[in-house]
């Protein structure tokens, strides 16, 4: 159902550059970079954009979760957001609250959103 999806951040260069280390262990890149500063990311297409704000009022957090192909595709992913500089939210673990498979990760990235990678198969 959903196409893509647009996030507001404030400053386009530090966003692309979490998004393509945070991104990469999931087979997701850059994709495009058009309407002056507006950056996309995707395996194909380009579902996730980055758009300029300039509002000054404090974000409203948006929580994104990637798919992910394994387990060691989710820690793969936490340990790059780590090194790019996010604040780990939850490390790597089985969450059975969702489902008894459901294993994911949470991150902040630049902007204070909540950035997940999850992994649905045993």
């Amino acid at each position: 159902m959903l196409d893509h999806i647009a996030i507001q951040v404030r400053d386009v260069a530090a966003s692309a550059a979490f998004y393509d280390a945070v991104l990469a262990p999931l087979g997701g890149e850059r994709k495009k970079q058009q309407f002056g500063q507006n950056v996309s990311f995707g395996v194909t297409g380009h579902p996730l954009w980055l758009v300029p704000t300039s509002d000054r009022a404090p974000a409203r957090e948006v929580h994104i979760a990637f798919a992910a192909a394994d387990r060691a595709t989710v820690d793969a992913f936490y340990a790059a957001a780590l090194e790019a500089g996010a604040e780990g939210l939850h490390a790597p673990r089985l969450w059975p609250e969702y489902h008894e498979a459901y294993y994911g990760a949470f991150v902040r990235d630049p902007d204070g959103n909540n950035i997940e990678a999850v992994c649905h198969t045993a």
